[in-house]
């Protein structure tokens, strides 16, 4: 049996997408679900680089805000564009 080096296109696979984007979405939304006084089941959380954008629903303008301050609290986010609507 012979194995090949994988590759993507001719790099490696590992290469090929940013290895900290879903990482960062990822502790975002964590810190978004254990944030008090904030139901965030209808925000989405997408990184694009070091920039985060919220998207989505909740209930209060306050909501909304603890929402982005808690994205921003986060190590190795930049920037935070909160397109949050309230309900």
């Amino acid at each position: 049996m012979v194995f090949k080096e994988r590759t993507f296109y001719g790099e490696p696979p590992e290469g090929t997408v940013p290895p900290d984007q879903a990482d960062l979405e990822t502790r975002v939304a964590n810190c978004l679900a254990t944030v008090d006084g904030l139901d965030a089941s209808d925000v989405s959380v997408v990184s694009k680089g070091n920039t985060i954008l919220l998207a989505g629903t909740v209930a209060t303008a306050v909501e909304a805000t603890r929402a982005e301050d808690a994205a921003r609290s986060i190590a190795g986010v930049a920037e935070v564009v909160n397109r949050i609507a309230v309900s």
